[in-house]
């Protein structure tokens, strides 16, 4: 059983229950109708239809269970405000090489969203740049070599 925190927005636990109550209320009865219609066929042992559907359901319950237990296991959070980098900050940083800035927002890795400048607290930019501050400098390894950036803002 997977003990692990996850953080998440409310906004994502909003969407994960939606999610859920659509899978439970009408996936499971779409599946049900589905193995009705195909145990009506006969012969299950060849019967296409309701191998189809059950493993449709298998992939339905799975997803179900997965959600469940995300939720379970979850901490709601808000935007933090603080001046040390957590799950939720936003913050700014300075690519040391070529100056180049760019804005992030620390989530969880059920919210990244890498157009949007969201990154995982897991990913390796993410990771290293958990309890930084205004100021700090980090260096995180990447398969083209190690890069530096300066952290400018958090906010």
């Amino acid at each position: 059983m997977d003990t692990e925190k996850h953080y998440l927005s409310q906004g994502k636990v909003e969407e994960l229950r939606k999610e859920s109550e659509e899978l439970k209320m009408v996936k499971r009865r779409e599946i049900a109708e589905r193995l009705e219609f195909a145990k009506s066929l006969g012969d299950l042992s060849e019967n296409a239809e309701f191998h189809s559907a059950r493993e449709e359901q298998a992939v339905i319950e799975d997803r179900i269970n997965e959600i469940e237990s995300l939720l379970r296991s979850s901490e709601i959070l808000a935007d933090r405000k603080t001046t040390t980098v957590g799950v939720g900050s936003s913050l700014t940083i300075k690519r040391s090489d070529n100056k180049e800035e760019a804005t992030y927002k620390i989530v969880s890795p059920e919210e990244i969203d890498v157009l949007s400048g969201h990154i995982s607290y897991k990913s390796p930019l993410g990771s290293v740049l958990m309890n930084r501050k205004k100021g700090e400098e980090i260096t995180v390894n990447t398969p083209q070599g190690e890069v530096s950036y300066s952290v400018i803002k958090v906010f």
